[in-house]
């Protein structure tokens, strides 16, 4: 009998020994079609690399359908353009990388193990046929400049009609000079608002959108700019105010990009989702609920069948970490130091200093009770981790699997 939870995660664990080990996880998931694999940090080497091990093996024995992720559309899209052979002249993947994702924090996705996993992506995707190419989204809707730029440069190409009304909407944030700091100022404590225009924009987009059956991912692309840029100017107008309502605005797109992905991949569509914990896990399994606030998970979960929907955690006991001191400030590698023995972290490592997986479903009710689960942004200060780096956290109900890495290092920024 098991007289601490340490001991019956010693008993019911699986040790990660290798990528071998991640097989477990894969027949857990079963016919699942939305997998959602998390990050306690985003600047985890072990974290990238394992999800990238595991979507793998969802591509190859699964055939999931494409990857969704925490990033902006239109340099992602660029990444998929590139996997799926789009471009006449093909750049290098690396300039790619380094030249797309130029919005802070940029080394996210511009790094070695993002390298390495769109290397193995264009590969695999080079022996496909078309409508069997895995793709690669940014489903985040920070893009709202960009994404109007993108939006004029395809009808200018495409849809000379409709050229126009989308340089009449780009027109209205030109006073505010592609910064959106400055357009939420002036859009939160003047009223100068755009809404009107980007969702004219947005309507008349998606009303004629079987004008673009010639180029089915390129009219997709362009009626997800659209609307990233209705749901950004929205956004950015209320983000002055500092509530969750912001939050919740940011996750109901992130949601709303990935059902609109499925409905375009078709009935048998299967996507993996690459986000962090605080996105992936559900909330309604941490405090987050008490502030209102719901996620990307949870929102899935509510509109799908329980055995459609799988959730994997990721933690760290200790190493280094990529961040930033203050928000746009320059990365550095930062030590992370050991967890707390009450934390979820704690208890993991108390089981045995090494790398771990657990079954949730299969041990729900002995690992449902709350306890603190780190979670690390883009800005982190070891000094200051006790109040506010640990998420209050029902284990079991947050995720349905969970990846446990005793010691964890820094990404590799290109």
């Amino acid at each position: 009998m098991e007289k601490t939870l340490s001991d019956y995660l010693k008993k019911h664990m699986v040790r990660l020994n290798n990528h071998i080990d991640l097989d477990a996880i894969v027949s857990e998931i079963g016919d699942s079609r939305y997998v959602l694999l998390g990050e306690a940090s985003h600047g985890t080497s072990e974290f990238y690399t394992i999800r990238a091990e595991l979507s793998k093996k969802l591509i190859q024995e699964k055939g999931f359908s494409f990857i969704a992720v925490e990033g902006d559309w239109p340099s992602c899209y660029r990444i998929n353009r590139y996997i799926k052979g789009y471009y006449a002249n093909q750049p290098q993947l690396d300039f790619l990388l380094k030249h797309s994702f130029t919005r802070w924090p940029s080394w996210m996705w511009a790094n070695k193990e993002i390298l390495d996993f769109t290397t193995w992506l264009k590969k695999h995707n080079d022996q496909q046929s078309g409508q069997k190419k895995v793709g690669f989204f940014g489903i985040d809707m920070y893009s709202l400049f960009e994404s109007m730029e993108e939006i004029i440069r395809y009808l200018e190409k495409h849809d000379s009609e409709r050229v126009e009304s989308a340089k009449k909407a780009f027109s209205c944030f030109q006073p505010f000079q592609k910064d959106e700091q400055t357009y939420a100022m002036s859009a939160g404590y003047l009223s100068e608002s755009c809404e009107d225009e980007v969702i004219k924009l947005l309507v008349e987009i998606q009303t004629n959108r079987d004008l673009y059956d010639e180029d089915p991912e390129g009219g997709l692309s362009l009626e997800l700019n659209a609307l990233v840029a209705a749901h950004a100017e929205h956004y950015y107008r209320s983000m002055v105010k500092g509530d969750t309502e912001t939050w919740n605005m940011r996750d109901r797109h992130m949601a709303e990009a990935v059902e609109r992905l499925m409905d375009f991949h078709g009935s048998d569509a299967k996507v993996i989702i690459w986000e962090h914990n605080t996105h992936i896990g559900d909330a309604r399994a941490t405090d987050m609920a008490d502030e209102g606030m719901v996620n990307v998970c949870q929102l899935i979960r509510e509109n799908h069948a329980p055995e459609d929907v799988f959730a994997v955690g990721f933690g760290t006991h200790r190493g280094t970490v990529i961040a930033g001191d203050e928000w746009g400030e320059p990365y550095k590698k930062i030590i992370v130091p050991p967890a707390p023995p009450d934390t979820w972290e704690g208890v993991f490592y108390a089981a045995g200093a090494h790398d771990q997986i657990i079954m949730l479903k299969q041990h729900h009710e002995k690992l449902q009770e709350v306890r603190g689960h780190r979670a690390i942004g883009v800005v982190y200060n070891p000094q200051f981790e006790h109040l506010g780096n640990y998420v209050p956290t029902s284990l079991s109900n947050r995720y349905d699997a969970f990846v446990f890495i005793n010691h964890s290092n820094a990404l590799h920024p290109l």
